[in-house]
């Protein structure tokens, strides 16, 4: 069967014009008011939105997708950012900026499984960079670990074991005394030794955190995510409550402060700075705030939220103007965060973004790339060869084979490979949530299968000679089909089935994560892919 239909508008959305087949599954986000034209967002690199309106005005998110819990470095006329990356390896890229609002990923500065990686804290001492890294070991516990590196595009050191145990959210902070201590969860804090890669000291409570009435709808108190600035003759402490998912209500910005890390800390009277307070809202759960000054000597807040309609996502970055009030706090200025905001100003504009199309031709994993929760040997399981990516065999299906991912950050998209079939391998194209939660086709040598609710429908299964094949998957506000070609993309046949993906995310299983499109490689032998292509379809 033959659709050329569909190849001709994938055509067309590759020439930038908007997709003539666009489901819109879901409810527009509300994004103005009922008297008013929503603003769309500026595209960029693959027609993916970008946040610089090219007006002197910036629309959130300003790294869109799944970049969770911000720790930003000011680096005298340079800003570095790096998100939690849970399992995913490669972990930890490096972001860069000069503007605030136009952000380029750098590199991975943990190449290597480490474990399950939570909420960490990039900064800078004594003109050397750190990562202080909460990670999940196997079964030992929670453990902060750090790497350092002279250079922020690295190499990075190996994760050291602080042995600081039963802790997440680590934020680094140089005291009155000119000693190094962490925060924590919690919120609690140590003394770290002079060169910051050893305690030395005992876990202390620090502060007692703010509380909300109790009738606040909220998912749980949960203090984490310290973060911490020096400003003037005081301490701010920016800590997260709320809990970081469940009601969209939930997630909170609160701080304290005092003229000692070692306290008292006093409740800002103007607590919670940032809440979500409607589901009406366009960011849900909005929280982990750090504070940064702006080119100009502005000040703003990085904090990460949820897309109503689109929690898909994962909680994506947005940046909020604040404003130092005359009582030595501050507040947060964004209002309506569906709305341009103005950029920073001082700042200079460079490139936004990263192409997540790839020919596999550089010798290198580009930084779009990860494995999900490998173990230390897949990393070993890619090698680069002309023209394409072999990826050796692994398991049986995806629920036990690590998926190659990329992260897309748009509501609608398009994304083709080809796969080359070796020694009897199975390969295919997924949206990918974790092991339990997944979507998508495969094709082994003899035969078609189809994934659904994280298992092969075997009712689905057709007998398919296959040694190459390009896939494609159209991911329209959730709702998801796939297509295949057997003679390059000359033709095309579009798959039976189509899915709907909308309840993919953390409230349902759990995780933190997001869905991902990803390409798996099992059973014996392995794939080649090839040709890697993405192409977001509606900015909106």
């Amino acid at each position: 069967m033959v659709n050329h239909s569909r190849r001709d508008a994938f055509k067309l959305v590759l020439a930038g014009a908007a997709a003539p087949f666009s489901l819109r599954a879901a409810a527009a986000i509300p994004c103005a008011r009922r008297d008013e034209t929503p603003v769309r967002w500026r595209t960029g690199i693959e027609g993916q939105r970008q946040a610089d309106l090219g007006d002197g005005t910036y629309r959130n998110p300003i790294v869109a997708g799944d970049h969770p819990d911000p720790t930003i470095l000011k680096d005298g006329d340079d800003y570095y950012m790096t998100f939690t990356s849970f399992q995913s390896s490669p972990g930890l890229v490096i972001w860069h900026s000069t503007d605030l609002v136009n952000w380029v990923p750098l590199k991975p500065a943990l190449t290597r499984p480490l474990g399950n990686v939570f909420a960490v804290d990039l900064c800078r001492h004594a003109g050397r960079y750190f990562i202080y890294i909460p990670a999940m070991v196997g079964d030992t516990g929670w453990s902060i670990h750090v790497i350092w590196a002279d250079h922020i595009e690295g190499p990075w050191s190996d994760p050291i074991d602080m042995k600081i145990g039963g802790c997440i959210d680590p934020g680094h902070v140089v005291g009155e005394d000119g000693r190094r201590y962490l925060f924590v969860n919690g919120i609690r804090y140590i003394r770290l030794s002079d060169n910051g890669l050893a305690a030395d000291g005992a876990l202390q409570q620090a502060y007692s955190p703010w509380r909300y009435p109790d009738d606040w709808v909220v998912e749980d108190f949960a203090p984490e995510g310290p973060k911490l600035l020096r400003h003037g003759a005081w301490f701010y402490l920016i800590t997260a409550v709320g809990g970081t998912a469940g009601p969209p209500t939930g997630h909170m910005v609160i701080t304290a402060r005092s003229k000692s890390v070692h306290g008292p800390w006093e409740h800002c009277p103007h607590n919670p700075l940032v809440r979500t307070t409607s589901a009406a809202e366009p960011w849900w759960s909005r929280g982990h705030a750090s504070l940064v000054e702006g080119p100009a000597g502005d000040w703003w807040m990085v904090y990460h939220g949820y897309e109503n309609g689109f929690r898909t996502l994962g909680r994506q970055t947005l940046l909020e103007p604040i404003e130092w009030t005359a009582d030595g706090w501050f507040r947060a200025r964004g209002g309506d965060l569906s709305r341009p905001l103005p950029k920073p100003k001082g700042g200079r504009r460079g490139r936004s973004g990263q192409a997540l199309s790839d020919a596999f031709a550089t010798g290198a994993l580009g930084a779009q790339w990860s494995f999900h929760d490998p173990r230390p040997e897949d990393t070993r399981r890619i090698r680069h060869e002309a023209g394409g990516l072999r990826i050796a065999a692994r398991g049986s299906s995806p629920s036990d084979s690590p998926p190659l991912t990329c992260l897309p950050g748009d509501r609608a998209y398009m994304a083709e490979v080809t796969l080359d079939l070796v020694g009897g391998a199975e390969g295919g194209l997924l949206l990918f949530y974790n092991p339990k939660a997944f979507v998508g086709i495969g094709f082994s040598p003899h035969t078609m299968k189809t994934f659904e609710y994280a298992q092969e429908q075997p009712w689905m299964r057709a007998p398919m000679a296959t040694t190459r094949v390009r896939m494609r998957l159209t991911n329209d506000h959730h709702v998801v089909t796939f297509h295949y070609s057997h003679d390059g993309g000359k033709t095309w046949v579009k798959h039976d089935l189509r899915m709907e993906v909308s309840g993919i995310h953390h409230n349902v299983f759990g995780g933190f994560l997001s869905l991902r499109i990803g390409i798996y490689s099992a059973g014996e032998g392995s794939i080649i892919a090839r040709d890697f292509s993405y192409r977001a379809i509606d900015a909106g």
